[in-house]
This record gives structure tokens, C-alpha cells and sequence, in this order.
């Protein structure tokens, strides 16, 4: 008797059996992005944007968080001091997603739901057109934004309605309404 444990490799094979070749190993797939780097260039907001072809995304992160460093610095502590590390963070970890979901729908998966992952939503180029016809409208002088400064919450109770109106409306087609409404 040996000393030897027993190994199924070793073992000869019995006569009808035929011999199985060893597992292939799978092939290397090179991902197109890196959630790493994207969240990485995202220190400074808008670049894990642009690295995931975002552009829009880009603009409007960026000037988010430097309007929000702006209005803060100008004497509009609340609520803008709070929005640049909402901003900040949220440009960092929305590179993160963006960077995964790319890399799932190049290897087959759906990661969201999306027709064309080449075309970006509507609101982004909206907000971003929304903010430079602010920013004209002051520097013309027809528009005063520290007179606008204290009806800030407007903004709040609409996108709080529009999400109010999208999970019913998800509600009643039969979709989930625990997920958020796309932008």
C-alpha cells in the first residue's frame, strides 16, 4: 500500500473511459473603461465624465460645483455650501457608474436600461442651457440673481413633484417604483 494521497489526475483511467483534457482557461478581455481611473479623473469634476464620453455630464458637473463654490463665496452660504460636496461626490461616483455600465454592455449585459448608450438625456444639455441663460441674463443686468437667491427651494419642490409624478406614473404601468426616474 502507498503513502502517497490519491489523486484523481494520476489515477489511471479505466478502460472505457475516455481521458477529458484539461480546462482552457478563459480569454483575457481587455474592458474599454477603467471604473478606477474614471472615479480617479473625477477628483476634479467633469474629467471621469469626459473619459466616459459624457461631455454634457461633464458641463454640468463642472459648473455645478464651481457656480455652487461661486454663489457660496459670494455670500449664499445656504444652501450652496452644502451642494458642492453633494455635487463632488456624486460626480465621482456617477464616473464610477458610468465607467461599470459601459463595461457591462460591452460584454453582453444590460447594466440600465437605455436605448442608445451614444445619445445622453435631454437634461443634461437642458440644465446645462438653463445655467448659461442665467448667467447671461445677469451679466446683461436684466436678471438679478441675488434677488433670485431666496426662491431657491422652488427648485426643490418641482423636482420632488417630478419624482412624486414619475413613480406613480411607473406605478400604474406595472414598472417598479422603487428605482428613480431616469435623467
Amino acid at each position: 500500500m502507498s503513502s502517497q494521497p490519491f489523486d484523481s489526475q494520476s489515477a489511471p483511467a479505466s478502460p472505457g473511459a475516455p481521458a477529458l483534457p484539461p480546462p482552457a482557461a478563459a480569454p483575457y478581455v481587455r474592458l474599454p473603461k477603467s471604473p478606477g481611473l474614471a472615479a480617479f479623473l473625477s477628483l476634479f469634476p467633469g474629467l471621469g465624465q469626459v473619459y466616459n464620453g459624457r461631455i454634457a455630464r461633464a458641463f454640468v458637473f463642472f459648473f455645478a460645483w464651481v457656480g455652487s463654490i461661486y454663489l457660496t463665496a459670494s455670500g449664499h452660504e445656504f444652501p450652496f455650501a452644502f451642494v458642492i460636496p453633494f455635487v463632488y461626490l456624486f460626480n465621482i461616483i456617477d464616473a464610477w457608474k458610468g465607467a461599470s455600465a459601459a463595461n457591462a454592455r460591452f460584454l453582453g449585459g444590460r447594466s440600465e436600461p437605455e436605448e442608445q448608450p451614444e445619445i445622453e438625456s435631454p437634461v443634461w444639455g437642458g440644465s446645462l442651457a438653463l445655467f448659461g441663460v442665467l448667467i447671461l441674463l445677469n451679466n446683461l443686468g436684466w436678471l438679478d440673481l441675488d434677488r433670485l437667491a431666496r426662491w431657491w427651494p422652488i427648485l426643490l419642490i418641482a423636482v420632488g413633484a417630478y419624482f412624486v409624478y414619475a413613480s406613480l406614473q411607473a406605478r400604474k404601468a406595472g414598472g417598479s417604483a422603487d428605482e428613480p426616474p431616469r435623467l
